[in-house]
């Protein structure tokens, strides 16, 4: 673990998670549990992850919640070894599976389904199916796995294409590591974070890790009511705390976490 902010103090964090009567440890998705894929249905979490989320659920006193850019049914499917599953935000926080298995989602803006229908068509049209993920609440084209030159002209191309169904409002645009993605506005990772922390007491221990730039809404809306942690093979600016190489350091973390929590390494 890397300190990248003079003025956190990790130690005292764990101090405070020792005692905490709540804990909350929140988790980005792709780049933090589970290593990119350029097939991203084979993008199971790392290996000993599902061991720790699933000790910290049952002996960590510790509320584990995932939060992610990919649909609720994806995650489902990808942590299926997890038990119990924890709580799990898609879409940017569109979409939540409870813990009970309920699963909510939030009407989008008017005028983002027609946006959204308009431009599932123009990728069909353009013949780069092959690189949509198509989502409930947004359209995110990947380009992971492409050479450099091919990444440059996809993502111009996607780029004007998707700026011209933006201009209502209720569509924007979202770069992020490996695509773009054209989402329905209003919700974002930093909402998931403002929603958890007034679900829990102002003295609760919370922390939230992530690699991308998504989860900058998440460090900002956490601030300094807990640990932000960000998780990537390389540094990169960024308002989090700490910094861990996934997956070893993030296994040390959890197994930390989970000593401090009461439970067994």
């Amino acid at each position: 673990m890397q300190i990248l902010r003079a003025s956190v103090d990790v130690e005292g964090f764990f101090n405070r998670l020792a005692q905490a009567s709540e804990r909350v440890l929140a988790l980005d998705y792709d780049g933090t549990l589970a290593p990119f894929r350029v097939d991203r249905d084979q993008a199971f979490p790392f290996p000993g992850v599902i061991e720790a989320l699933g000790s910290l659920m049952r002996r960590g006193h510790t509320r584990v919640v995932v939060v992610s850019g990919r649909p609720v049914e994806d995650l489902v499917s990808l942590l299926a070894d997890l038990e119990p599953l924890p709580d799990i935000w898609g879409g940017h926080g569109w979409e939540r599976r409870t813990p009970t298995g309920e699963v909510r989602i939030l009407p989008l803006p008017a005028g983002a389904e027609a946006g959204l229908k308009r431009a599932r068509d123009w990728v069909e049209a353009e013949g780069i199916l092959d690189r949509c993920e198509c989502k409930p609440t947004g359209i995110a084209i990947h380009w992971r796995g492409l050479e450099a030159d091919s990444v440059t002209t996809l993502e111009n191309r996607v780029h004007s294409g998707f700026s011209s169904l933006t201009g209502k409002g209720c569509l924007e645009l979202l770069r992020f590591d490996g695509g773009i993605e054209l989402r329905a506005r209003g919700m974002d990772k930093g909402q998931v974070i403002d929603k958890l922390l007034s679900e829990v007491a102002s003295d609760a221990s919370v922390a939230y890790a992530g690699d991308d730039r998504t989860d900058e809404d998440a460090f900002r809306a956490l601030g300094e009511r807990g640990l932000r942690v960000l998780v990537r093979d390389q540094v990169r600016p960024t308002l989090a705390d700490v910094w861990l190489r996934p997956p070893g350091e993030l296994l040390d973390f959890l197994a930390r976490w989970l000593r401090t929590a009461g439970g067994s390494p």
